[in-house]
């Protein structure tokens, strides 16, 4: 099928792989979108987990657990089936509503993958489908809510676009209000046209940072929050990336001042100076997510700054690790820290809960989550030996309780 191929073309294989992510951190992406983390203390109530997985090897859909917030054990909930390939999922900042990906090539006979909008129960934090609606290119991968709440944001990997979509008043998507087709190469195999591969709105919902794989690129647009449309920005329309590297997930810094773009062919991190008044990009460094005597294939996947700003995360499919840098609060630039196995093989996505003290790393092909405690002081991350078993899982999401 061709949604198979797409998603075979996405990675060397190891194994085949699945698109999602979800780290955290308040001003890296649109509030609780799969980088958000708060850094507030732990809650005597459980937090919720939100599953992104590929519709196969028995996954039925989107997982919802509970997440005991001193212990770090997740007890499952439900399951939200009904939707092909909820790879990547994202919630809005009232948590009352869960967007997700359809990731695949065709959508009501037309050559587009889709989105899927759910109401979240208050008590249970159940699943409710409310509509869907074409995110206007193929095999979207990822989906981020703007700050504001009143726009989801989707990246097109498969034909390398983005397009942004107004959220109703019910919490349900409206037809896109803006959309932008990618085009260009770069030298790899895996490079002979535009992956769009995620899309972040900054703290001010001013500019949109796009990492495209292919084009070894990533865009800068301007962002209109109140009529959800996207321009080039005049400043500067793109920061490159060495060929061939392969941008595929970005971060901003808590200070609003660094942002960090983790490099899927290269196993690289790309570490930046950003500029908000004027949506710029300035490269400062970069570094390996490898060992330096590693041999084989790997590519990364994901990458999460803490909550504090002291630390940057970047997982390793093929290494099957999570690497640890630390940050220098006035360069911007990362020190290796530490690297840890994930007890899995392909860590795709993971993600740090509201706390700050727990890190789920979803080992894509294993078929496990694995929690980890996270040093606060260090970096350095501990498994706790509590893991679950989820079919395919790709995008970890971990959110507070809702608020009304």
């Amino acid at each position: 099928m061709m949604i198979d191929r797409l998603i075979r073309n996405r990675l060397p294989r190891i194994a085949v792989w699945c698109a999602c992510l979800a780290g955290m951190v308040a001003f890296a992406t649109p509030s609780w979108s799969a980088h958000a983390a708060t850094g507030k203390s732990a809650s005597a109530d459980p937090w919720l987990v939100y599953i992104g997985t590929y519709t196969r090897r028995g996954s039925k859909g989107i997982y919802v657990y509970r997440m005991d917030p001193n212990a770090g054990t997740l007890t499952p909930v439900a399951t939200a089936s009904g939707v092909t390939n909820p790879s990547f999922v994202a919630v809005n900042p009232s948590h009352r509503n869960l967007y997700a990906v359809s990731e695949a090539a065709r959508f009501k006979g037309k050559p587009s993958g889709a989105v899927a909008a759910f109401s979240i129960d208050p008590d249970s934090g159940k699943l409710a489908r409310i509509n869907e609606q074409s995110s206007g290119g193929a095999g979207p991968c990822f989906v981020a809510v703007d700050h504001a709440g009143k726009h989801l944001l989707v990246a097109n990997y498969g034909s390398g676009s983005v397009a942004v979509l107004p959220i109703r008043a019910d919490g349900g998507l409206g037809e896109a209000t803006a959309f932008i087709q990618h085009h260009g190469a770069s030298v790899h195999a895996r490079q002979k046209g535009p992956h769009a591969h995620a899309i972040y709105a900054d703290a001010h919902d001013q500019f949109v940072i796009v990492p495209d794989l292919g084009m070894d690129k990533l865009m800068i647009y301007q962002y209109d929050a109140k009529a959800g449309t996207l321009k080039p920005n005049p400043a500067m329309p793109f920061a490159r990336l060495t060929p061939p590297s392969g941008p595929r997930h970005f971060a901003f810094h808590p200070s609003g001042e660094f942002g960090y773009v983790i490099n899927e062919i290269a196993s690289t991190i790309t570490a930046f100076r950003y500029a908000a008044d004027r949506g710029t990009l300035a490269t400062l460094q970069t570094v390996s997510t490898l060992p330096a005597d590693f041999q084989g294939k790997s590519t990364t996947a994901e990458i999460v700054v803490s909550a504090d700003g002291r630390f940057v995360y970047g997982s390793n499919r093929g290494d099957d690790s999570i690497v640890v840098f630390a940050v220098n609060a006035k360069t911007g630039k990362l020190t290796f820290v530490s690297r840890h196995e994930t007890q899995g093989h392909t860590p795709r996505n993971f993600a740090i809960d509201p706390s700050g003290r727990f890190l789920l790393a979803a080992n894509q092909d294993t078929d496990n989550i694995v929690v980890f405690r996270v040093d606060r002081s260090t970096g350095m991350l501990t498994p706790t030996g509590h893991q679950i078993q989820v079919p395919a899982p790709v995008c970890v999401l971990v959110v507070p309780a809702r608020e009304d």
